[in-house]
């Protein structure tokens, strides 16, 4: 589809199918290459990472584990500049290797807010691997250090991002038409 409508708002392809396989298939080589014999954890943020957590997964041939945890802090099409834990984690992660699995990186406030709680609980270093990648909305100061795909600081959904918690579904992305 070129176009979709959700809810109120149109949206234009903008990273297809694709695209997006092909750039998960060569951070995941990354990842293998850079975390080999440290046996890590990835910490998967739902519900955004979901659909990038599980296609990253099946490219990960190093021992590994993956967990997930909620955290919501958008709402519509802004950031709450707030992060509320919703589903915490189970696992220890004292003196492991973790890896932040995000769908996206914008302000870098829910990023900066997991890293402050993951730091508590004594990981021997903490890694971020994301999908998309915002740098000029960035206000915090947190470098991802696996990046798929480096965008515009435009609004998209699709591939496990949403409005008001639809077009998650969709296996392309979409940039809100304006």
């Amino acid at each position: 589809m070129k176009e979709v409508r959700i809810l109120d708002k149109d949206f234009e392809l903008f990273i297809d199918a694709d695209t997006i396989q092909k750039s998960i298939k060569r951070l995941a080589i990354d990842v293998n290459k850079d975390l080999e014999g440290k046996d890590p954890i990835f910490i998967a943020i739902l519900n955004g990472s979901f659909m990038f957590a599980a296609d990253l997964m099946k490219h990960v041939t190093i021992p590994c584990e993956i967990t997930f945890v909620r955290i919501a802090s958008y709402k519509g099409m802004n950031s709450t500049n707030e992060v509320r834990e919703v589903l915490g984690l189970k696992e220890s992660i004292k003196d492991r290797t973790i890896v932040i699995v995000e769908d996206i990186v914008d302000t870098g406030n829910t990023i900066e807010a997991l890293i402050k709680q993951f730091e508590m609980q004594g990981p021997k270093e903490i890694k971020i691997a994301t999908l998309l990648f915002k740098p000029k909305a960035l206000v915090r100061d947190i470098k991802p250090d696996y990046v798929a795909i480096e965008i515009p600081n435009d609004f998209i959904v699709g591939f496990g991002l949403d409005y008001d918690g639809f077009g998650r579904n969709l296996q392309d992305i979409y940039k809100i038409k304006l």
